[in-house]
């Protein structure tokens, strides 16, 4: 081994460093249990991977400074939610969120706890009959090796039924019931439940603040073509497009949940945490049991799903439960994205409405601009006969009348070619306009 510097100023300041790392590290979590009060807590990534078993990669997920698309990812001890505002590690006990200050999420935690812990009460007594012991709450971070069976003491007393949503009356009913008896979820798909229903309700609730304020000003610009009016819908346009893509990505990730059955059982926590403890009981009677020969035991090892590494090769538990509340909500945000989409198309209509209005002005305009070219084209012959007559030669025209006879004369003629060169004009304007019509320039 390679010995340690001796010199102080050297490790003072490395120290130093190492706790102003340490301390950057580490942020505040929203602890929420299956049973108990929400609590507070430090910790470092570290000490979350320790507890959650989850990789660095997937901690970034959560990063609010970074920005990643909607993302659920099924984990072996935890689920990581990312959709919209929405950010948690949902294990099969509790469920940790990145501390924030925002009026949103002390709602969602509000929400979860309520229902987290109402859930808890209406079979707490049932299952303390079932299971003879009362329900642990999670330790604090960091955790010890132990955790995984505090995890499962926990999960064995959350499972209850599924209640009924009562946030809002759009969210989807997802009481089921099956033989007679009513279902029941685990604590990790009712937190999921939550940041489902949280989301949903945050993308429904923008789409209906948008529709409120699209459809009167589309109107509006129909009725009145304006450079207010044509602002104000630029910046709707601008809004749709954000809130459609969001939809879309949740949209899309549910839809990738659904599609894939396996991604979909990596998020039983609760039963994959019973079939561990199942499995390690199972190899203590095993090794306690003297009369059942190697072969017996190699036979039920094979038999037997691997739990000894947390991969449960070969276990498939039944999906049914997660599938129909994806479902639900899926149905759900493709209604908020059909919404947006009937509003793209008023917008698009809108627009294609505003266009033909304005080329109609626009050949108004262009005609108008025929006409007055027509009509200085025929003002400019008159023109050129006015200096015809005023160029500077002599004729008898232009000689001076002596008598009477002659002013009357030459007053006669002039009145004569003023009116012939005007009538001449009109005239040559209104042949103009009628070989223009017959011929369809004009309308």
């Amino acid at each position: 081994m390679r010995p340690h510097a001796t010199g102080t100023g050297g490790g003072g300041v490395g120290r130093r460093k190492a706790g102003a790392a340490a301390a950057a590290a580490s942020r505040e979590w929203m602890v929420v249990p299956a049973s108990g009060p929400a609590r507070v807590e430090e910790a470092g990534k570290h000490a979350v991977m320790a507890r959650t078993g989850l990789p660095a990669r997937d901690l970034r997920v959560l990063d609010p400074l970074l920005s990643y698309p909607s993302t659920i990812l099924g984990r072996e001890r935890a689920i990581v939610v990312n959709l919209e505002r929405v950010k948690a590690v949902i294990t099969a006990a509790e469920v940790l969120l990145p501390n924030s200050k925002d009026p949103a999420f002390a709602r969602f935690v509000r929400d979860l706890q309520t229902r987290v812990l109402a859930s808890s009460s209406d079979q707490a007594a049932d299952l303390t009959d079932m299971e003879g012991e009362s329900s642990a709450v999670a330790s604090p971070f960091p955790v010890p090796n132990s955790s995984k069976g505090h995890e499962l003491e926990m999960t064995k007393k959350s499972t209850t039924v599924v209640p009924e949503m009562t946030s809002s009356t759009s969210m989807p009913d997802l009481a089921a019931a099956k033989d007679g008896n009513a279902k029941v979820l685990p604590f990790e798909f009712r937190a999921l439940e939550v940041c489902l229903e949280s989301a949903c309700r945050s993308l429904e609730e923008e789409t209906s603040t948008l529709e409120q304020e699209a459809y009167p000003a589309l109107d509006e610009l129909t009725s009145k073509i304006s450079t207010l009016n044509l602002e104000r819908v630029r910046q709707i346009k601008s809004r749709l497009v954000a809130i459609s893509g969001r939809v879309q990505k949740v949209r899309d990730e549910l839809e990738h949940l659904l599609d894939d059955e396996m991604d979909m059982a990596e998020m039983y926590l609760t039963e994959k945490l019973t079939q561990q403890e199942i499995s390690e009981a199972s190899s203590r009677v095993e090794v306690d049991d003297p009369s059942q020969t190697e072969e017996d035991r190699d036979e039920d090892y094979r038999s037997e799903p691997d739990g000894s590494n947390g991969s449960f090769i070969g276990y498939k538990p039944h999906i049914e439960e997660l599938e129909m509340l994806l479902e639900a909500y899926f149905v759900q945000i493709d209604g908020t994205l059909n919404k947006l989409s009937h509003l793209r198309e008023y917008v698009d209509d809108t627009e294609d409405y505003i266009n033909i209005m304005l080329d109609d002005k626009q050949n108004q305009l262009l005609q108008m601009g025929v006409m007055l070219s027509t009509a200085t084209v025929v003002i400019t012959a008159g023109v050129a006969v006015v200096g015809l007559f005023g160029m500077n030669i002599g004729i008898s025209l232009y000689d001076s009348p002596t008598t009477e006879e002659e002013t009357r004369v030459a007053n006669m003629k002039f009145w004569e070619t003023t009116l012939g060169t005007v009538a001449g004009c009109v005239i040559l304007y209104i042949v103009a306009m009628g070989w223009g019509k017959r011929s369809g320039l004009l309308q």
